[in-house]
């Protein structure tokens, strides 16, 4: 077994020439099975080779070579992966590109395209039409006709409480839920989640709405590249808007309520410890989803992005207990284990040469925002005081890479938030 290599060369790899040749004659990615949101058991024979030839392939992806701990047995996941954040190696994959429905995971995509083009200070009065057509059973933070937030209120109620009446009313200050679907779909083609088919922005069950666990990670990985979705999905609980009402001097007054996080990893339950280094990123749970999760720790370090897609097993917390049994491989192997492909960066990072299935680059991951315009790395962020718990920002640097006479900025130290530090859940 070849040594691994340390992250500067591998961060030079998208400097390759060879790359660049390979990335103007690499093949198309297969073409996917007709999008359902009722899936069988059974993963397709052939899946998109996006990211590598193997991550194509059904059944677990994995190089378990001398020193690779093996892999947990109990995950029961129809869908999983395993990826260095920053490098954007695959560690280890399970039908890493089945289409499913993502649930509210989604939610990664709706944020990484409509967060940056409103300023948090931002106020809305809430009308009617803001929250038509949200599906029956959807979950909500309570948002009320005739009342105004600030769109940092809004991100909040739809990272914590998975809000889909936040949502919807983003949405509609984005011109509405047809033109955000078409935003969002525009950005997935740019980061190159081809197995992605938006429906509806909130990731409620809708006919032909599927994800896949490596496009959720690209997700993931290009929404952490900016400072305030990096805030909102390592928020524990905050305080958010109520009613006004009139106080005994005839005042009107605006209530208050907390909500908190339902990422388990990062609020803990009664079953589920809160995981050493969690600092997002987002959950989901429907009918047809079942269980899904995206989530991202950072320890000696590291930083780990993994996706767990729909539990067999239907246990309390079961996404968030597999979820931690991947990151703890993940953690034990990085380093040693050979990648079995790679999250790619998006198109415009790389000229417009990039191809889907590509291997134009093992790490960096510009992010775009709305139309795919890339994102600078952030020098500073600000800490959140939510629920007394203090969250510790880092960065250095970047790299600046030239590939193909185009400049692609990579993260070499991501920003996140030092959990470990956090007060232990009593």
């Amino acid at each position: 077994m070849p040594a691994p290599k340390p992250k500067a060369s591998r961060s030079l790899l998208v400097a390759s020439a060879a790359l660049i040749s390979l990335s103007l004659t690499a093949p198309a990615a297969l073409a996917a099975p007709t999008p359902s949101t009722s899936p069988s058991a059974t993963p397709p024979a052939k899946m998109s080779t996006v990211g590598g030839i193997r991550l194509g392939q059904p059944g677990t992806q994995v190089n378990l070579t001398a020193g690779v701990p093996v892999l947990p047995k109990d995950v029961t996941a129809r869908s999983w992966i395993v990826s260095d954040a920053e490098s954007g190696e695959v560690l280890a994959a399970h039908n890493a590109h089945w289409r499913l429905p993502p649930a509210s995971t989604l939610k990664m995509l709706f944020a990484d395209t409509v967060l940056p083009r409103f300023p948090k200070s931002t106020t809305h009065k809430v009308v009617p039409t803001d929250l038509a057509g949200m599906g029956a059973g959807s979950s909500m933070v309570g948002i009320k006709e005739g009342q105004t937030y600030t769109v940092h209120d809004l991100w909040l109620g739809v990272f914590l409480r998975s809000g889909n009446d936040a949502v919807h009313v983003l949405s509609a200050m984005n011109g509405g839920v047809e033109q955000t679907v078409k935003d969002m779909q525009d950005h997935a083609d740019e980061l190159q989640a081809l197995d992605t088919h938006v429906v509806s922005p909130d990731g409620y069950d809708q006919a032909g709405q599927v994800s896949s666990a490596y496009d959720l990670s690209l997700f993931a990985r290009s929404g952490l590249q900016k400072k305030d979705f990096r805030e909102y999905c390592s928020t524990v609980r905050a305080k958010f808007p109520g009613d006004t009402t009139k106080n005994a001097k005839g005042q009107s007054v605006r209530g208050s309520f907390e909500i908190q996080n339902t990422n388990r990893l990062l609020s803990g339950d009664t079953d589920v410890p809160v995981y050493q280094g969690i600092a997002g990123v987002k959950n989901g749970n429907t009918t047809n989803a079942g269980a899904t999760f995206t989530g991202v720790a950072e320890r000696g370090g590291r930083v780990l992005l993994v996706t767990v897609m729909n539990p067999e097993k239907k246990e309390h917390n079961e996404v968030y207990k597999e979820t931690a049994k991947l990151f703890d491989w993940g953690f034990q192997a990085a380093g040693k284990a050979t990648p079995v492909g790679e999250l790619v960066p998006p198109k415009g990072a790389v000229g417009s040469s990039a191809q889907p299935g590509a291997s134009a680059s093992a790490s960096g991951s510009g992010s775009g925002s709305g139309k795919g315009a890339g994102s600078k790395p952030v020098a500073a962020a600000s800490a959140d005081g939510s629920g007394g718990i203090g969250v510790a920002l880092a960065i250095t640097g970047g790299v600046l890479v030239l590939l193909a006479g185009a400049a692609f900025l990579v993260n070499r130290r991501w920003p996140l938030p030092d959990l470990v530090r956090r007060r232990t859940r009593p």
